[in-house]
């Protein structure tokens, strides 16, 4: 779509298919492992590598979330995080960076903010899309559309198991990007990567979005693994857990982003 040539994330991808590379898509929670921490954090792993950067906004009952960011989460909330001082952290480090950031965030936020009200905020701190993992199929339509007006990438979640009608639809509401789940359940770290050759094959017959894939990927090799079919790795529960109890949460970032980085799948010759 027109409206997308100049989203950054677009940007990012196109580069990478042109370059026949790979993108890495971190995932960290606003407001942990400490308030002021996002700022600092998001500086340090786009000067680490990160292409594109997918920020948890803290929900009381968190979506799919397994029990490593449903933690990181509920610690937010406790130190009294908001959307607001989330967005303030985005706006404050903008300039400063050229990764992509996403928010990741209940759509029950965004209606509590009003839909539109809070996508106009999003565009003014500097988002380049959100993600909405319990967005209703059939509301799809209409948030896209608001997306389309502000130039903002919607990514919505496509399950192991989802066929059909359904898979269609979601697809055709999907900006920027579509996000697979590489594992059906709840996000976490797993000791053995997921397979998403065949997932990705039949997506590819169905959208020319990129894809990216999240859930159970948390090692250089994983990353590896998933990034041989897909277009992008998404990483969270590791990460999050490592900045836990991180005494430099910045530059335990900026370790692991690298680390990560040495498993994206290579440009074939």
């Amino acid at each position: 779509m027109s409206e997308y040539a100049n989203n950054r994330i677009t940007r990012i991808f196109e580069g990478h298919r042109q370059a026949n590379t790979k993108v890495l898509m971190p995932f960290v929670v606003g407001g942990h492992p400490t308030p002021d921490s996002l700022p600092n954090l998001l500086k340090a792993m786009d000067a680490a590598g990160a292409d594109i950067i997918e920020i948890g906004f803290p929900f009381s009952d968190p979506i799919a979330d397994g029990p490593v960011i449903a933690a990181a989460m509920h610690e937010a909330l406790q130190n009294q995080v908001t959307p607001g001082k989330i967005l303030e952290s985005v706006t404050a480090v903008r300039p400063h960076i050229k990764a992509g950031l996403v928010a990741m965030l209940s759509v029950s936020i965004t209606d509590r903010l009003g839909r539109a009200a809070f996508l106009d905020r999003a565009v003014a701190a500097g988002l380049d899309g959100v993600i909405l993992p319990d967005l209703d199929p059939e509301e799809a339509p209409e948030v896209a559309k608001l997306c389309d007006r502000r130039g903002l990438t919607l990514g919505l979640l496509i399950g192991p198991a989802t066929t059909g009608s359904r898979l269609a639809s979601i697809l055709d509401s999907c900006r920027g990007f579509v996000y697979l789940l590489a594992r059906a359940g709840i996000t976490g770290e797993s000791d053995t990567a997921p397979e998403v050759e065949a997932r990705v094959t039949e997506l590819r017959k169905l959208t020319p979005l990129p894809i990216a894939c999240g859930f159970g990927i948390g090692s250089p090799s994983q990353v590896e693994a998933v990034t041989k079919h897909a277009d992008a790795a998404i990483v969270g529960s590791a990460l999050v857990r490592r900045l836990q109890n991180a005494s430099d949460p910045a530059s335990c970032a900026s370790g692991f982003v690298q680390e990560l980085s040495t498993g994206l799948a290579q440009p074939t010759r």
